[in-house]
Parts: structure tokens; sequence; C-alpha cells
């Protein structure tokens, strides 16, 4: 499978930071990318000899990671050193701590006042809220300071923003809901409208309106099929997760559904 064509300028870039940085036998990182950016620039950057990668986004499940590149013998000695994080030096964590008890604020109010700064989106990885206490973000390293002396306001609360180490990250287990759904087809208007317990026609309405994603890109078409690891969000309401398949006697599909709560 090759790469989609949405991902191509950015695959590209990765795929110049990775010859370089292996001629020097350094190793360099990419911009923060997302889940399906990041895994055709994995795939492509596995077909150059002499070079390896490794994942980057500063814990483990993280979701927007940097592809930290360069000579295999460099990237396989910085993974026995930073773990589950990554590469050793390429995410650095914040914390953003205020008061919310009074004023909520959503991931989406912590990205706005991010972007606010003028940084752009490919600057910063996951956001982990932590109630009314605040959030946790992930960002590249050089602006650290930057960060510091800037982000001072969420919503209408005044914030403090602290460099932390990554072995501060305090992550939640997510809350998930498996299932089983037995479905006449693999459509992604029936899985999805089970996972989420929808009507057909209202999930129908969202795809119509732009609101629904498979493994991050848009959906058109509501009788596009799933498979197996096939991630469905539906703005607003969370993910699932499309499980194990198997066809019933009857011909129809079981499927296993995980909802992220």
């Amino acid at each position: 499978m090759g790469v989609d064509k949405s991902h191509v300028d950015d695959v590209a870039r990765v795929l110049e930071l990775a010859r370089s940085a292996a001629d020097r036998w350094e190793v360099v990182h990419s911009a923060f990318l997302t889940p399906p950016v990041l895994n055709d620039a994995l795939m492509a950057v596995r077909k150059l000899s002499d070079v390896g990668a490794l994942i980057s986004g500063g814990y483990s499940q993280a979701e927007r990671c940097r592809l930290s590149v360069g000579h295999v013998e460099a990237i396989e000695a910085g993974s026995i050193e930073g773990g589950e994080a990554g590469y050793p030096g390429a995410v650095a964590a914040l914390s953003v701590s205020g008061n919310f008890m009074f004023e909520t604020a959503s991931h989406g109010d912590f990205l706005g006042s991010i972007l606010g700064t003028g940084v752009t989106r490919d600057k910063v990885g996951d956001i982990i809220m932590q109630g009314e206490r605040g959030a946790q973000i992930l960002v590249v390293p050089e602006l650290i300071e930057f960060f510091q002396s800037s982000l001072v306001q969420v919503r209408n609360v005044a914030v403090q923003t602290t460099a932390i180490p990554l072995s501060a990250l305090q992550v939640k287990a997510p809350r998930v809901d498996t299932f089983k759904s037995v479905e006449a087809s693999l459509r992604v208007d029936a899985l999805t409208s089970a996972g989420f317990r929808m009507s057909r026609s209202k999930l129908a309405d969202l795809i119509s309106s732009g609101e629904v994603r498979v493994n991050w890109k848009e959906v058109t078409k509501t009788s596009m099929s799933l498979k197996t690891g096939d991630v469905v969000s539906v703005r607003g309401k969370g993910r699932i997760q499309v499980g194990e398949i198997v066809m019933t006697k009857k011909g129809r599909y079981a499927v296993e559904l995980t909802r992220y709560l």
C-alpha cells in the first residue's frame, strides 16, 4: 500500500530529514504528526537502508508524535535510553495549571490558547487534561521558555506554565466499553451506528456534515467498508475501534467494537 496522496508532502519532508541525518550519523526529529501521517512516514523510512526510526510522543499512549530518524545504530541506542517516551530529548512536557473549578476549560480551549500564542499545531503534541487543575501538554523542547512566558491564560483563567519531566505526566487509562454487534455488512454507517448506539439516518446526517472520520480522514460515503483496527471518530461523541470480525453461519458479521468513553 502506498502513501496517501494527502500525506505525500509530509512524508517527503521526513524522508529528506532521515537521509540527511543518517549520512551525518545524527538523529533529528520531525514535527508532531497525526497517526495516519506518522504511519505512512514510518513505513516509508523503514524502506531506506541503514536508517532507523523511533516514535517519540512523550508517553506510550500518545496520539500525536514526532518521528525520530537517523542512522540505525544511533536510533537503537536512543530507544534503549528513552523507553516508551521515545528518543531522549525529542519531546518536552509542560504543566499548565490554574483554578478551573468555576470555569471549566475543554481540550479545545487549551488548544485555542496555545495556538493563540502564534505557535503552529505541528509544534504541539498531546494535551492531557487534568480536570479543574488544568492540563499537561507535550511540545518541541525549543519552545519551553516561550510557552512559560506566553501561555498565561486559558479562557478567563490565569495559568502558570512550567516545565515538568516526562515522568511527571499523569495519564489516566482510557475508559472503554467493549461489546459485540451482529451486522449484515461492514459498512461505516452500520458499524458506527451500532458503536454509538444511534440510528443510521442520524449517522448519515453526521457524515453529510463532515462530522465523521475513519483513521482521522473525513468520511464522505456511508457505503465505505471498515476492517479490523479501523478507528472511527464522531465529533463531540468520541471514537470507536473495530476489533475482531467473524462471519456467522447465517452469513452475517459478528464484530467486536470498543467505544472510548
